[in-house]
């Protein structure tokens, strides 16, 4: 009895021995218009990656490799690769495309598809400077459901847009790796705290009383406010704990980030050294705060590049005391918006959650270069 296998080899049963018998592949060979069109698939990245796939597949079969060569260097099966390399052979480039399944023919061909994906990513309508669902029908005689189909298989959402910004620093590098060792390897009998301060947060109350929430009705409240004042709130996060040691100030000198020092070090024990993530805010750098580091040397501080404030954990902190506390909180005075960050942080370090800092300096470095190869003039 006879089985062939894809990787063109014949197995003979004879009793109990089994004996492989190598069998030669097919020749598999490309013309010119063929192996270009294979490039375009395996490269651009619009295309719809399992047709990519299997164009880098035939590419590599008719480079001459063997179906095992091919397997191993692409990481698949030698099944998927026999698979493949017959269907080309047999139906050339038209075998690569997904055989037609069962039900209603479909109404939007591949081309279609790579063609407002193409469009969505390579250009702009001519009045706006993004595509809506309706302009991009109008321009591809599609329907609005089939674009928003055809954008949510590809993650694409032109109505959306973040804003990054890049350091410059020129010890960019040297930073990120101080801050990162200190985040996954934190040396011993040392505490490390991340430290900033969140100034200018307004006690904001609404000209008229709030609606509250209802069944099949939100809470509403005015689009207006009025402002009772501001306070700063300067904080301390505990990188191994979780634990925010925070103090309020009605304004954030350096006077005032010298009296939060003051507070730090009464709070951690003498025996502990004290390493300090900081931004490059003036008040941090000023001729008091370096002469009161200088007169205690178990503190020691490691600044973020410039532009770089995302490298400081506390930062986040700051985000989710907004997000829970301060955006929809109503105050009527200063002392009442105080009184409000107190009560938060007491309820924070009754039960502290530490944020775990997961990427290693080099894994960071890595992202940003490939963001820097997909933008222009990054100048890095």
């Amino acid at each position: 009895m006879t089985s062939l296998t894809n990787e063109g080899s014949s197995c003979i049963n004879r009793g109990k021995r089994r004996i492989d018998v190598a069998r030669p592949l097919a020749p598999l060979t490309l013309t010119e218009e063929e192996r270009e069109t294979l490039l375009r698939w395996a490269r651009r990245p619009k295309t719809a990656q399992a047709l990519a796939c299997r164009a880098r597949i035939v590419l590599a079969c008719a480079a001459g490799r063997s179906n095992g060569e091919v397997a191993e260097a692409l990481q698949m099966t030698r099944q998927t690769i026999g698979k493949w390399r017959s269907r080309f052979i047999v139906h050339r480039l038209d075998g690569l495309l997904d055989e037609p399944r069962p039900g209603a023919p479909r109404a939007i061909s591949d081309q279609d598809v790579e063609r407002v994906i193409t469009m969505t990513l390579e250009s702009s309508p001519r009045d706006a400077t993004h595509w809506s669902t309706r302009s991009m029908a109008a321009a591809s005689g599609l329907s609005q459901s089939a674009i928003s189909r055809i954008w949510r298989a590809f993650a694409l959402q032109p109505h959306r847009c973040e804003t990054f910004k890049l350091s410059t620093d020129p010890l960019f590098i040297e930073k990120v790796r101080d801050i990162v060792g200190l985040y996954l390897n934190p040396p011993e009998r040392a505490l490390v705290l991340c430290v900033d301060e969140k100034s200018q947060i307004q006690a904001l109350d609404r000209t008229q009383p709030i609606l509250p929430m209802r069944p099949g009705q939100i809470e509403r409240r005015t689009h207006d406010y009025r402002r009772n004042g501001t306070t700063s709130l300067f904080a301390a996060l505990n990188v191994k704990t979780g634990e925010v040691i925070g103090q309020c100030h009605r304004r954030h000198r350096a006077v005032e980030f010298r009296k939060f020092l003051d507070r730090i070090d009464e709070a951690v024990p003498e025996s502990l050294d004290v390493h300090l993530i900081l931004d490059n805010y003036s008040t941090h750098k000023t001729p008091a705060i370096r002469s009161w580091l200088a007169k205690r040397p178990r503190f020691h501080v490691h600044f973020t590049p410039t532009g770089a404030s995302w490298l400081n954990l506390v930062e986040r902190w700051f985000a989710a005391l907004t997000e829970k506390q301060i955006r929809r909180g109503t105050h009527r005075s200063t002392r009442q918006l105080e009184r409000a960050i107190k009560d938060y942080l007491s309820i924070h370090n009754a039960n502290p959650k530490p944020f775990v800092w997961t990427k290693t300096a080099d894994e960071i470095f890595a992202s940003l270069s490939r963001f820097c190869m997909r933008i222009n003039d990054s100048r890095h």
